[in-house]
């Protein structure tokens, strides 16, 4: 049996007292060391991009807010709180209720002030981190830029609802949190301390009590006031009509019920500020009873009695106007107010004329489909399996050997994984740094196996594209962290590219100074620190004095870091600038508060094969009314150094940001030229776009509430799944709405020709280049049937026409088939089938490409391209461009390159001309009449020769010397010439000898 002695127990209790303060010191201690290595190690990443500016204004913001929102909170709710403890009664009445009250009195009242010291603070920490949140709000509400434009409703500028509106909203929700906390604490003190008592008989409440609830709930209820009165500007955003923004019922019902709640409210809160002096809860009582009634009578029950009853019997005449306010607001905060429409008629007849004539517009169509020859570039470039291409390549322009641009597929070949038997801490962040150069190939051309014909390729890097820094630091796939540099003569020993002549490797040392100095300890510390990685600290042998750390690798990643105000397109592209690669992300300004504008979601709208499949980043599904590309980014892939160039000069919400952040995006003047000619209308836009003018191209009120002209984005036909087809970039020739090939063509067989244009018309058509342009492209469908709807096209080469987009849009009984119809067509058409199959023989299979529309010739011409690849694994397939299907009107070309499937399709019927007419009764033709003969049958034949070679201007030029031949043998024998209905002349009947 064992004994303590007293003094034992003694010094064991004062050792478990120390335990607790001990254990919170350093549990506190840890959480500021980590605090301070994130904050430090954040602000050494935004020093080494020359962003500190970024760093330091958001920094000052939150802390300013963080501050206001915890002394708001905590001053509120503490002072009532101890408002509550001072006037409690000195006498409580004796009760059972009072006696088990006491006993908890007893037990707090030791720790009152700690108690009261950590609620405050607490709720204070809470209100201050929430308040910090909103540090975006107050930066665009104190740098607001006015947009020059004011709503219809209220007469107020557009910047007021963007700007003012969510900060006063913001403010509101502080100031109501504060009233409810300071209400429920100095509700529990006083019952705590019997000021307030539920089961004492007389009165329940002491006047000190009644005085001070009675003023906390008149200041809730006059803030109940403002909020009504907001209420009234946030209608703006209603959600009640047929669309989006104030409809008749907000309008004529709910705004003025708004109105008068506010007036309610105020006379309810001054009841509750009489009770002050008036002893008794009967004027409060009475006068949320009538604001609750109120409410209900006015703002609930009211419009849905006006909606019911009044409006919806006649919605479409009474939403017009509304309906009409949504769509001009619509179309100005999507950017799309100024799409152009053009009637297209699309007409399929060509004659061979017009066939030469147009065949140049579409020499240059892209085949190779970004998202299927990824493997083939992975295949044929990849060099080490350690070196990876995206599975989506990206779509850029380059010039070639005669300086005119041309579609480029491109892609980077960046560092993947880590080889497995290698896969280590040294290899994974020290030795594999980086990817090699870029491939590309022009997006028309194939060589002779179906390969792509690379123009730039193969490491080290040869080709046209002039690249002096091939190395890829930063890039798509480096998503992990890298430590670069030694000290001058030192070996290399980052990884750079396989030395075949020996058959070893070259090692390279980066040279940049974007990444942050790890050589001292205490660097190396505080990474260690924040990225829970010891071997900063263990593996001290493997760094050195110069060793940097790369960090915030990832394009997206890296801007975002540096503009967090700026939302990002999910799809980066490489390009190449003075000799170096760059990455071009697209940057847009977004809000979800435009008032009178559309909602849509952010992700909905941008989602499309692309984004399903994993190849494009998939936008967050916030909704969003308002948006335009504002700023071009670019992130060095050596260095890691960003750009941010203003691109929409005219936008309100990047000035307002540039206000906030003066130095952080560069004016547009000040984009290098020869960066400006790689930048393209971004897709995200676009898709966004498309979505809205679907329904958004029809202007007139009647229309859009009936719906029956809205359209669909088609669902891709090259999968089995209903995914919407993505947008494709193509050169194409969009048609000039006053061009005669766009219209009404004459009638045949001498009816009377079209009316010459009016001076209008031919100033727009004298204004109109009908060059072939850079454009992103989307097809639509009508919303019940599966024929083609419209073609919508925007021109995506900087210039004067950047971002112009047209609609041609086509006939309500439109013959031309959808893309789903087209695909039908090409799998059920025998000769294809029978082709294919041919194809499918032994180990291999066909992969349908991008089914491409683009206008052609009046009409709209499908082209797509079918890859062939093996199927067995161990042979490490890739496809290769094997056929070309085409189609125009309903028939189908099926060619081994798009010249061949052209042919089929625009081959007509060979002119038959006389072989001998030596016989014609009366005697023989006349050496001027055979030599005509014979000039027309050199021009067939070369018309022909010039057909099956694919030069269609040729193929023009021979068709009108055998126009022109045949003529003269015509009239040579005495007869006129007529024109067959392929536009080839032929002679007309000579009369005979015997009807002289």
């Amino acid at each position: 049996m064992t004994f303590r002695s007293p003094g034992g127990a003694q010094a064991s209790r004062g050792r478990s007292r120390l335990i607790v303060p001990v254990v919170a010191a350093v549990v506190i201690l840890v959480m500021l060391v980590v605090l301070y290595a994130s904050f430090w190690t954040d602000y050494l990443w935004f020093r080494s991009v020359d962003y500190t500016e970024v760093f330091l204004t958001q920094l000052r913001t939150q802390a300013i807010m963080f501050a206001a929102g915890a002394a708001v909170m905590g001053l509120f709710v503490g002072v009532n709180t101890y408002i509550a403890y001072r006037v409690r009664p000195t006498y409580r009445p004796f009760s059972l209720e009072q006696q088990g009250l006491e006993r908890y009195r007893m037990t707090i009242d030791p720790l009152r002030r700690m108690i009261f010291w950590g609620l405050v603070g607490v709720l204070a920490l809470m209100a201050g981190a929430s308040a910090a949140g909103g540090w975006q709000t107050w930066l665009t509400f104190s740098n607001q830029e006015p947009f020059g434009v004011t709503d219809q409703q209220f007469g107020t500028d557009i910047s007021f609802f963007m700007f003012t509106y969510p900060f006063i909203r913001l403010v509101m929700s502080y100031l109501f949190g504060g009233v409810i906390l300071a209400l429920i604490t100095s509700v529990i003190t006083h019952y705590v301390y019997g000021g307030v008592r539920l089961q004492t008989q007389g009165e329940r409440a002491t006047p000190a009590a009644r005085v001070h609830l009675s003023v906390l709930l008149g200041i809730f209820v006059l803030l109940k006031a403002v909020a009504y009165w907001l209420d009234t500007y946030g209608l703006a955003y209603s959600e009640r009509g047929y669309v989006h923004g104030p409809s008749y019922t907000d309008v004529n019902a709910l705004l003025p019920a708004k109105y008068i709640l506010a007036g309610i409210a105020v006379i309810c809160a001054l009841l509750f500020f009489a009770n002050i002096i008036r002893r008794g809860a009967m004027l409060p009582i009475v006068g949320l009873l009538m604001l609750g009634i109120s409410a209900f009578l006015l703002g609930v029950a009211y419009p849905a009695i006006v909606q019911q009853f009044q409006v919806q019997p006649n919605e479409a005449r009474m939403e017009e106007p509304y309906i009409e306010r949504n769509i001009e607001a619509t179309r100005a905060a999507y950017d799309v107010a100024d799409a152009e429409i053009i009637d297209y008629n699309a007409n399929t007849e060509l004659t061979p004329n017009e066939l030469a004539s147009e065949a140049e517009t579409i020499s240059g169509v892209r085949l190779l489909d970004p998202n299927v020859v990824s493997t083939a570039y992975q295949q044929l470039q990849q060099i080490r399996g350690f070196y990876e291409f995206p599975e989506q390549l990206d779509v850029d322009r380059y010039p070639d050997a005669e300086g005119n641009l041309r579609d480029t597929v491109i892609a980077a070949r960046e560092m993947g994984a880590v080889p497995a038997d290698q896969d280590n801490w040294i290899n994974r962040h020290l030795v594999y740094t980086h990817g090699y150069g870029l491939v590309a190939a022009p997006g028309s051309e194939v060589d002779d196996t179906g390969r792509p014909a690379f123009i730039e390729r193969d490491i080290p890097s040869s080709g046209e594209l002039g690249i002096d820094q091939p190395r890829i630091y930063f890039g798509e796939r480096t998503s992990d962290y890298a430590i670069v540099g030694a000290p001058e003569g030192a070996a290399p020993r980052e990884y750079d590219y396989p030395d075949e002549a020996s058959g070893g490797q070259q090692s390279y040392t980066y040279t940049g100074d974007s990444g942050v100095p790890v050589g001292g300890f205490f660097n190396r510390l505080l990474y260690a620190i924040v990225l829970r990685d010891a071997n900063f600290l263990l593996s001290t042998s493997e760094l050195n004095s110069e060793s940097q750390i790369l960090l915030n690798r990832e394009p997206r990643e890296r801007i975002q870091q540096v503009a967090p105000f700026l939302s990002l397109d999910g799809n980066p592209y490489p390009a190449v600038v003075d000799g170096r690669i760059v990455w071009i992300v697209d940057a847009y300004t977004v809000s979800d508060a435009y008032p009178y504008s559309q909602r849509v979601s952010f992700g909905e709208a941008t989602s499309d094969t692309s984004t399903q499949t994993g190849a494009v980043q998939q936008q967050p599904t916030d909704r969003l009314n308002y948006i335009r590309n504002s700023v071009k980014a670019t992130v060095d892939a050596y260095t890691g150094e960003v750009n941010l160039y203003e691109w929409d000069t005219e936008d309100p919400v990047l000035h307002t940001w540039m206000n906030a952040f003066p130095s952080v995006v560069q004016e547009h003047e000040e984009i290098p030229q020869e960066l400006l000619q790689h930048f393209r209308y971004p897709e995200d836009l676009f898709k966004v776009q498309r979505h809205i003018l679907a329904q958004y191209h029809v202007t007139e009120p009647g229309a859009f509430y009936s719906g029956g002209d809205f359209w669909l984005v088609p669902d891709d036909p090259t999968q089995e799944s209903g995914i919407s087809q993505p947008p494709y970039y193509l050169t194409v020739q969009m048609p000039c709405p006053s061009r005669p090939e766009d219209n009404a063509e004459a009638a045949e067989g001498g009816g009377a020709a079209e009316e010459p244009p009016s001076e209008t018309e031919g100033a727009e058509a004298d204004q109109c280049d009908p060059e072939p342009r850079f454009s992103l492209t989307s097809a639509f469908v009508p919303r019940d049937r599966p024929n083609l709807a419209a073609f919508m096209a925007v021109s995506s080469a900087p210039g004067e026409d950047y971002g112009q987009i047209q609609l041609l849009q086509l006939p309500t009984d439109s013959p031309i088939q959808g893309p789903g119809q087209v695909q039908n067509s090409f799998n059920s058409d025998t000769e294809v089938a029978d082709t294919l199959n041919v194809l499918r023989i032994g180990d291999s299979e066909t992969i349908n490409g991008n089914l491409l529309t683009l206008p052609f010739g009046g009409g709209l011409l499908y082209v797509q391209p079918v890859y062939v690849q093996s199927t067995e694994s161990q042979a490490e397939p890739y496809p290769v461009l094997r056929r070309v299907l085409v189609l125009y009107g309903g028939s189908i070309g099926f060619g081994t390159n798009l010249q061949d499937a052209l042919n089929q399709v625009f081959e007509g019927d060979p002119s038959e001309l006389p072989e001998d007419l030596e016989g014609v009764e009366g005697g023989t033709v006349s050496p001027e009449v055979r030599a005509a003969l014979n000039d027309a049958t050199a021009a067939y034949e070369a018309g022909q020769e010039a057909l099956q070679a694919g030069d269609f201007a040729a193929y023009g030029e021979a068709n009108e010397d055998l126009a022109a031949a045949l003529e003269q043998a015509a009239r040579l024998m005495g007869g006129g010439s007529q024109v067959d209905d392929s536009g080839t002349a032929e002679p007309s009947p000579a009369p005979s000898p015997e009807g002289e």
